[in-house]
């Protein structure tokens, strides 16, 4: 197989360190990147990971970066869809606009991305795809309805589309991260912040490179045999029941 993956949202947060994760790992990455330019290319120069910019909502904008990563760095043997985006408020109070756009970025990408990879997995006969996910697809969360519907839609997709290419050696697996240690988090207030940590069993927030490396597991061939799971990395905050 190549040694080639794909990273959506790939230069920041958990994004960047599943991109360095799956790099240490022996993989060639791409890194994708949607709006902040000086960002990724921050990253790139930090990291030798090469970056692209494209929106993962737009079909033809997926099919053509994909193809133009296939050009420069060879058959995609991972990808890992991972972009997301947060347009959060009362869902009384919530519009179209932020309904729509949570739902294109985070659940439409699922097929923009996976769709124009397949067949090439398919034919090669080897594959791995693992999703992002979110604890709040998994329990919901308020003001987050359009949030926690795109990322429990991600978790039916991989269930369906494991089962689907399972015989084709290619594995489809989900992660569901709890609240992670990334800037959007620090982000948030102290008082708030507390409220959060005090919610975890285990005391604290999850670190970005936990997450890489269950990636880098999945990816694995040792995890040839794990596919259509849903891995919850929470620190017990919310215990799935499978």
């Amino acid at each position: 197989m190549s040694r080639v993956a794909i990273v959506t949202g790939g230069t920041r947060g958990i994004g960047a360190a599943i991109s360095k994760g799956l790099k240490d790992a022996g993989y060639t990455v791409a890194a994708t990147y949607a709006g902040n330019t000086q960002a990724a290319d921050k990253f790139s120069a930090e990291t030798g990971i090469k970056v692209y910019k494209w929106d993962v909502s737009d079909p033809k904008a997926c099919e053509a970066g994909i193809a133009q990563v296939a050009d420069d760095l060879g058959d995609i043997e991972v990808l890992v869809n991972n972009a997301g985006i947060t347009r959060d408020g009362w869902f009384h109070k919530m519009d179209y606009d932020q309904w729509s756009a949570v739902m294109k970025t985070n659940l439409d990408s699922m097929f923009t991305m996976s769709r124009p990879v397949l067949d090439g997995m398919r034919a090669r006969g080897a594959g791995r795809i693992i999703n992002i996910s979110s604890i709040n697809g998994q329990k919901g969360q308020i003001g987050q309805t359009n949030y926690s519907a795109a990322k429990a839609g991600v978790i039916g997709f991989t269930k369906a589309l494991a089962q689907e290419t399972a015989r084709k050696g290619i594995t489809v697996n989900c992660i569901c991260p709890g609240y992670i240690d990334t800037d959007m988090v620090s982000a948030v207030p102290e008082k708030v912040l507390e409220g959060i940590i005090g919610q975890i069993p285990v005391g604290r927030l999850g670190k970005a490179e936990e997450i890489a490396g269950m990636v880098c597991y999945l990816a694995s061939t040792a995890a040839a045999f794990v596919t259509g799971s849903v891995m919850t990395i929470n620190g017990a905050q919310y215990v799935a029941n499978g």
